[in-house]
């Protein structure tokens, strides 16, 4: 089947929606400039790693707090519907996020306006190190959206075929509709959080074992089923895996390489015109790079 890419949607992320940028077009060069921050990264060496964003692909930049992108995209999507535009909102948040003070609010301004917006919840069992049970008594997060009045399924997330029909389906139902929806996709982290988390703190081995993670693991059944079918073998696996890493080193290094944003930049983009408050501290600072020789 050949897949479109719908760009004209817009899109309001959290961390790990790498997957819809590089569907839109948002390549691994891209990525690998930001991270460092230089001169080519869209958002001049500005914003923390791993916060991409793009007015092209209409892909919101991401934002540190939990769950602001939420009431955003609910805002998105009421001016989408007075616009009369054919189109609909894309949210992606998980349930750590669904347990901030901006959720709520967001979801229930959504239903109770009906715009077109499409939430798409990711439930791995923890909010960095607090479990599902210390955030929320309730059965996760598709619950709250019916009782708000929205179209909710929930469905395997370690299935990546599933996935696909469950919101291709939800996305034809708001366009339909006008109304909106949301997708809860069921999963587990299997990793830290971060690189600056230890897991191991508030989990033990025996949960992993216990919940046999690895027998679902999303990739691996996604390989398995290809290879049932003729479509994935060895050879291609091998490939696959030398040729993306050979790919995402020579951005890295390709980033690391080019030159940082002048810091005349600093002082752009806040105002169309400098204020004279802000032409005084850019004459300093330049004035005091310039007595240390920079």
């Amino acid at each position: 089947e050949s897949w479109s890419r719908p760009v004209a949607y817009p899109a309001f992320g959290q961390y790990r929606e790498q997957g819809c940028l590089l569907w839109r077009g948002f390549g691994l060069q891209a990525m690998a400039d930001q991270c460092i921050g230089n001169v080519d990264s869209l958002d001049k060496g500005r914003v923390m790693p791993i916060h991409y964003g793009s007015k092209a692909l209409r892909f919101q930049t991401i934002s540190s707090p939990l769950a602001t992108q939420i009431p955003h995209a609910t805002g998105a999507a009421l001016a989408v519907k007075l616009a009369q535009e054919d189109r609909i909102v894309a949210c992606y948040f998980g349930e750590g996020a669904a347990s901030e003070g901006d959720a709520h609010p967001a979801l229930n301004f959504a239903a109770t306006l009906r715009v077109p917006a499409l939430f798409v919840v990711r439930n791995n069992g923890y909010a960095i190190s607090t479990p599902s049970d210390e955030q929320f008594a309730g059965d996760g997060i598709a619950p709250r959206a019916l009782a708000l009045g929205m179209d909710a399924i929930r469905v395997d997330g370690n299935d990546a075929l599933a996935v696909v029909a469950a919101v291709r389906d939800a996305r034809a139902r708001v366009r339909a509709t006008g109304a909106p929806a949301l997708v809860e996709l069921m999963t587990y982290r299997l990793s830290h959080h971060s690189t600056s988390d230890d897991a191991s703190k508030y989990r033990g081995a025996d949960e992993l074992k216990a919940l046999s993670v690895r027998a679902r693991h999303p990739v691996d059944r996604l390989r398995a089923y290809m290879a049932e079918r003729g479509h994935w073998d060895d050879d291609d696996e091998a490939s696959a895996r030398a040729d993306t890493r050979a790919e995402v080193r020579a951005a890295l290094d390709a980033a690391e390489a080019k030159d940082k944003p002048h810091v005349d930049t600093l002082f752009d983009d806040v105002y169309d015109e400098l204020t004279p408050e802000l032409e005084k501290q850019k004459a300093a600072l330049n004035a005091w790079m310039a007595a240390k020789g920079e």
